[in-house]
């Protein structure tokens, strides 16, 4: 009798624990939804700019402070969201942030003009700034500390799949007589009210959710981070580690910035590419992110379930990408033709790998502490998005570059003068910061040095 009993359990544990780990991967497909949409929901403004120059009457650093724009709250609404997120249930803060971005796009298809552009993206960056760390604490929910490399590196898959499938898409939505730029706000903006819809629905809290719990039956066996004491969040903060970690993250958000709002144009106006292929040029730097972050998630699994660290199964290709991404960067404004290409995806794709930094962070701490970890890391590493697209705009302005008022593309030797200054500079600062990143990003290291 009792063995019968004991075997009714076995049977009931391992019934429970494939259901947890189906549900886990269903949430993890949602949250890489969620991240596609949020990056369409970023990249479109660098799609829709000729058109809207052209039409709203902007110069270079009036666009450039319009993409700016974009991250003027993200830093504060990151942080101050990631201080909430253990104590406010995943579905319903995902839920929200979701719903906001949505309500940003709306008045532009309504007809708004440059101010009601520029409030929208300072809307919608308010938004969209918790949404990377919500969305690996969430996913973190729901894995062990050894198998959260590969759903992370999914999630961070999220923004380079919503661009590699936005840009054609929003192209074509762009260049239709019938439909036009703001459509591409419109349609972003029906995406996210269906996607809150389905969330809604689906969207659940995980069993590690805090350090050593169990949700829905499900048997949780706490992992090296669950173990680990809170410790004052000051310590973190002013780690070697963490402070690395943000200079890095700081450097893929300067490049993020300046892509989104300027590598179309650079595709269009220097490599002379017809604006109706544009957005499938731009689409490439993306696809080759998404390659290399499921690559590398793979690897880190590989590796640490043979007792590699988390320093180089994960930090360590993290900082080598952005290695790769700036020495790019650096020979592309020398390029042409073919090797310009092979330089552009490389160089503006590689970088795309930053959400593998707040992931090997997350390991030197206590899930209770994590969101706030992260949140905080990635709120100050935005900065660089906030200055990097007006000091493009400064740098294109300052070559002599302006956009003609009937139309077309200007002269493309000023262009590619002044995106060229431009990719030096931030190729040089992806160069440094991923040394740095190899060098000094170390979770056990450092989560030995807090204990």
């Amino acid at each position: 009798m009792n063995t019968l009993i004991s075997t009714d359990r076995m049977i009931g544990t391992i019934d429970t624990t494939v259901a947890a780990r189906r549900k886990a991967w269903v949430v993890t497909g949602m949250l890489t939804l969620f991240m596609v949409l949020n990056f369409a929901d970023k990249a479109v403004l660098g799609l829709v700019a000729k058109p809207v120059m052209a039409e709203l009457g902007l110069t270079p650093v009036q666009f450039g402070f319009i993409g700016s724009s974009f991250f003027f709250l993200f830093s504060l609404s990151a942080i101050a969201v990631g201080f909430l997120a253990d104590r406010v249930s995943s579905r319903w803060l995902i839920l929200v942030l979701t719903l906001i971005w949505a309500a940003a796009q709306f008045p532009i298809l309504a007809g708004g003009g440059a101010a009601v552009l520029l409030v929208s993206r300072i809307v919608l960056g308010a938004g969209e700034g918790p949404a990377l760390p919500a969305a690996l604490h969430a996913t973190h929910h729901w894995f062990p500390a050894e198998d959260r490399a590969l759903p992370s590196s999914l999630i961070a898959v999220g923004p380079t799949i919503g661009a590699a499938l936005a840009a054609p898409l929003l192209s074509l939505v762009i260049a239709s007589p019938a439909l036009g730029w703001r459509w591409a706000f419109g349609m972003l903006g029906i995406a996210g009210v269906v996607w809150g819809i389905a969330w809604a629905w689906i969207g659940k809290d995980g069993p590690y959710r805090t350090a050593c719990a169990a949700s829905e039956g499900a048997h949780v066996v706490p992992s090296a981070t669950e173990k680990l004491r809170n410790v004052p969040l000051r310590q973190v903060f002013g780690c070697r580690m963490w402070l690395t970690a943000t200079m890095a993250g700081f450097a893929c958000f300067w490049a993020q910035g300046a892509m989104t709002t300027w590598v179309p144009q650079y595709i269009g106006g220097v490599l002379g590419i017809e604006p109706s292929r544009v957005g499938l040029v731009y689409a490439l730097p993306w696809l080759f992110g998404t390659i290399l972050l499921v690559a590398l998630g793979f690897a880190g699994r590989h590796l640490m379930r043979r007792g590699v660290s988390a320093r180089w199964a994960v930090a360590g290709l993290f900082g080598a990408s952005l290695v790769g991404s700036g020495v790019c960067l650096l020979l592309l404004p020398r390029a042409s033709g073919p090797l310009a290409m092979v330089l552009m995806t490389v160089g503006w794709g590689a970088f795309l790998v930053f959400p593998m930094a707040p992931t090997a962070v997350a390991y030197a701490v206590n899930p209770s502490q994590r969101a706030a970890v992260i949140s905080t890391l990635v709120g100050i590493a935005s900065i660089g998005g906030v200055i990097a697209p007006a000091v493009v705009g400064w740098l294109v302005q300052g070559a002599g570059y302006t956009l003609p008022k009937g139309g077309g593309m200007g002269d493309a030797a000023l262009l590619a003068q002044g995106l060229g200054n431009a990719f030096a500079l931030t190729g040089l600062l992806l160069l440094v910061t991923g040394l740095a990143a190899v060098l000094w990003i170390d979770p056990e290291r450092t989560s030995e040095q807090l204990q």
